[in-house]
């Protein structure tokens, strides 16, 4: 190491001088080790082949702001290391494709990964969501996708390109159109529609056309913070200009009482000449049989 020995090294380590992140892996300074400095020696750690994957790629290509504390490094699959802390390793039978310095895996194959590797599927149209929003093409995802056999979560991950690709764009918006429409019989609303009012370009969510009747969803993704005041002047300047009802909706409203959300949906839209039928979803539905 440029003419130092080995004593003189272990010295630095000992002294506090440096650090060692990882065996073999050292860090020439003693002052806070940054995600970035971990994330390199990560994959030097790792060795030849090694890349960054899963959420440490996904901060890299900039889905998500905050790094997570632990690092993933995928591998291939002959090669063992011994655990260590903060480091979750993947073993890959066929490496995904990888650039970069450091190296991480492709937008494309990033995206499978985290949603294969999704506890729920709310976790998982956040993962898409906040990708595309990144600026990852669909293709690239559906790409990675026909790469990868025996996948887990492959056919959920296949509907949500395609729920993407109509304007989806939270897992609060796919949960209000799988739980709140589709399982009541209510029409399918316009998504992410723009509009000029007052010589302004505004942005909803949800329009049901012809109908008057707009419904915004406030989560964490998609409403930062919940509503604000540009999104209150905003609803009033649609409803003096066009006489349209805006409904808004929170995560409770959509995940906890669907039924009851459905049902003021349906009353909204019949106020406005709606005549279709609304079906329970179940027995106790809030909807109710005869609505």
């Amino acid at each position: 190491m440029a003419g130092a020995d080995r004593h003189w090294v272990a010295r630095q380590v000992t002294s506090g001088h440096w650090q060692r992140l990882y065996d073999g892996v050292l860090l020439t300074h003693s002052g806070p080790a940054l995600w970035s400095s971990r994330a390199w020696a990560a994959v030097l750690h790792a060795g030849r082949g090694a890349t960054l994957s899963h959420e440490s790629a996904a901060v890299l290509h900039e889905f998500r702001e905050t790094a997570p504390r632990h690092l993933d490094v995928s591998v291939p699959e002959a090669r063992r290391l011994d655990p260590v802390p903060g480091l979750t390793v993947h073993r890959r039978l066929t490496m995904p494709p990888a650039g970069g310095r450091p190296r991480r895996t492709w937008r494309g194959d990033t995206v499978v990964d985290l949603v294969a590797a999704a506890r729920s599927d709310d976790d998982a149209v956040g993962w898409l969501c906040d990708a595309v929003r990144a600026g990852t093409n669909l293709l690239e995802i559906s790409d990675a996708l026909g790469r990868h056999r025996r996948l887990r979560n492959s056919g959920l991950l296949r509907d949500l390109l395609q729920e993407v690709a109509e304007g989806v764009e939270s897992p609060l918006e796919r949960r209000y159109h799988r739980d709140v429409e589709r399982r009541h019989g209510l029409p399918r609303a316009d998504l992410q529609v723009r509009d000029v009012v007052g010589g302004v370009w505004i942005r909803a969510d949800c329009v049901y056309r012809g109908l008057g009747v707009r419904v915004e969803l406030d989560g964490a993704l998609a409403h930062p913070g919940g509503s604000t005041d540009a999104d209150t002047w905003r609803d009033n300047a649609v409803l003096i200009a066009r006489g349209e009802i805006t409904l808004r909706y929170r995560w409770q409203h959509v995940a906890a009482t669907s039924c009851a959300t459905a049902a003021q949906v349906a009353t909204a839209l019949r106020s406005r000449g709606w005549g279709g039928p609304v079906r329970p979803c179940g027995p106790g539905c809030a909807v109710g049989a005869g609505a």
